[in-house]
């Protein structure tokens, strides 16, 4: 069984989650069931996938597990492109961000071939 927290993917992942929990405190109100919550759901879906799939006894399970993730990771980027044109967020904000989320895919990416 693996370690989730070792590994830097998780690492980055979560501080972004954190990021996007403090940042969506100022979205509009009506948006708490909509943007809010969707783009909530999905950046924690990125730890948690992989912290699910480090539990796992394989591989290729684990390989599985990140795929979930990074759909989740871009899903999020959409989220906050959207976030950016309905003005919610700045471009400063956004840019950061993406840069993040961006970072997260490729990382991710590297290690799903790895586990080939």
């Amino acid at each position: 069984m693996r370690d989730f927290k070792k590994y830097d993917i998780w690492k980055l992942s979560h501080q972004l989650v954190l990021e996007i929990y403090q940042l969506t405190k100022s979205f509009p109100k009506e948006e708490i069931y909509g943007i809010v919550s969707q783009i909530r759901r999905a950046s924690i879906s990125i730890p948690n996938n992989i912290s699910e799939g480090c539990g796992r006894d394989s591989d290729a399970e684990f390989n599985r597990f990140l795929t979930i993730a990074l759909g989740s990771a871009t899903e999020v980027e959409y989220l906050l492109l959207l976030s950016k044109d309905l003005d919610f967020i700045s471009k400063n904000t956004f840019e950061k961000l993406n840069n993040s989320i961006n970072l997260i895919k490729r990382k991710t990416y590297t290690l799903k071939q790895k586990l080939k």
